[in-house]
């Protein structure tokens, strides 16, 4: 089959999955998982509960994701990158200077992914999704935010 003639979900799954790859890497060199890095963006903004931390990152914890958010922020305290007090998590200095590492990474893997794609290509791309996601019933609510550091 031709490049062109390849259905839009073709390139959808072909892109999250080399995207999931990629992030899943640069994550594994640094000895985390990409949920723990959108853990530690969410505590950017201070500490939080657990519930809290639970809360915003439903939209984007998988099903079949192995441990629970508890289990993956005792693995970033056994680092040293979080602290846990008194039921609240925060990120201590040695966590913000890593996430500061790791979004370096990230803004590598996006510099690969746009190569040679104009900001308004880039623009018009997220506007067709948006409003493909629409017309199939997606609806921008609260609980569907953005990927915390993405």
């Amino acid at each position: 089959m031709a490049t062109q003639e390849r259905p839009i979900g073709f390139w959808l799954k072909l892109v999250d999955q080399l995207v999931d790859e990629q992030f899943g890497a640069s994550f594994e060199e640094h000895g985390v998982t990409r949920l723990q890095w959108q853990m530690m963006n969410v505590l950017t903004s201070g500490p939080v509960t657990e519930k809290e931390l639970a809360d915003q990152l439903r939209p984007f914890f998988p099903p079949v994701e192995t441990g629970t958010s508890a289990e993956l922020i005792e693995e970033l305290a056994d680092s040293g990158w979080v602290e846990v007090n008194d039921g609240t998590y925060a990120l201590t200095d040695l966590g913000t200077r890593s996430l500061e590492n790791l979004r370096g990474a990230v803004e590598r893997i996006r510099e690969q992914l746009t190569s040679e794609v104009s900001e308004e290509e880039y623009a018009a791309l997220v506007t067709v999704l948006q409003r493909m996601a629409s017309n199939l019933g997606w609806e921008d609510r609260p609980d569907t935010q953005d990927t915390p550091g993405l």
